[in-house]
Order: C-alpha cells, then sequence, then structure tokens
C-alpha cells in the first residue's frame, strides 16, 4: 500500500487543548507580572492636626421635632427667637446657610411658617432635608 502525500482528507475535530493551555498561562504570567510591578510611588504624606477646628460650622439646621417643638442648631426655639437669632446670623454672614430638618409626622404649615420666616429675613441659601428612600 502505497500512501499518497497529497491526500487531504478533511479534520472533523481540531485540537486547540495545546493553544488554551498557552492561553491560560500567559495569562497567569501577565497577571503576576502586572500585579509585581505596579508597587505605587512612595510618598510622605502630611499629618492631619490633631487639634479641634476652632472655626464653627456656618450652616444653621433647623429641626422641626413631631410634637412641634423647633430647635435651632439643638437648642429649642420659639418663632420669635428664632427670627431674632437668625436676623443676628444674617448680620454676621450675608450669605447664611439654613437646612430645614422636619418629621414626617409635623403639620405642613410649620415647615411653611418657617420657609416664610425665611423669606422675610431674605435668607436664600436653604435646603429641605430628607431621606432617601430604599428600594
Amino acid at each position: 500500500m502505497k500512501k499518497d502525500l497529497y491526500d487531504n482528507k478533511a479534520y472533523d475535530e481540531l485540537n486547540v487543548t495545546s493553544m488554551l493551555d498557552l492561553a491560560w498561562t500567559l495569562l497567569v504570567v501577565f497577571i503576576i507580572s502586572i500585579t509585581a510591578a505596579v508597587q505605587g510611588i512612595k510618598v510622605n504624606l502630611p499629618k492631619a492636626s490633631s487639634a479641634p477646628a476652632l472655626e464653627k460650622p456656618k450652616t444653621k439646621a433647623i429641626t422641626i421635632h413631631s410634637s412641634g417643638q423647633i430647635y435651632l442648631d439643638a437648642y429649642p426655639v420659639t418663632m420669635a427667637e428664632l427670627e431674632s437669632m437668625l436676623s443676628a446670623h444674617k448680620a454676621v454672614d450675608p450669605d447664611l446657610p439654613v437646612i430645614i430638618k422636619g418629621d414626617e409626622q409635623i403639620y405642613y404649615q410649620k415647615v411653611i411658617d418657617i420657609l416664610d420666616l425665611m423669606q422675610k429675613l431674605e435668607i436664600t441659601q436653604l435646603g429641605l432635608v430628607t431621606q432617601k428612600v430604599v428600594k
């Protein structure tokens, strides 16, 4: 039997196991070499001061409790006291930022009264604090 060298047969399968082994080995080598090469640049970072900040926060928080009590920065106040305190703070800082935190159980009129006071005192930097709904 003479074997014909030019007899081309169609192969049903292609063996790619050795190519996959090579690809896997190269991937592992690249991962190891990249993680070893990326060490970062060494710098001397500045140290933070352990002394407390002398400047008080500028933002004023108005809180309306579920009982209807109004607080300015955790101190209970009446509407008249709130007006006088905010006008004094407004005289010191014309761009006084104010946030309003109202309990969900309070009447809407309380928030409207506070917003009317903000408009009367010409406080334009105003925020209403809400809680993000988690779904």
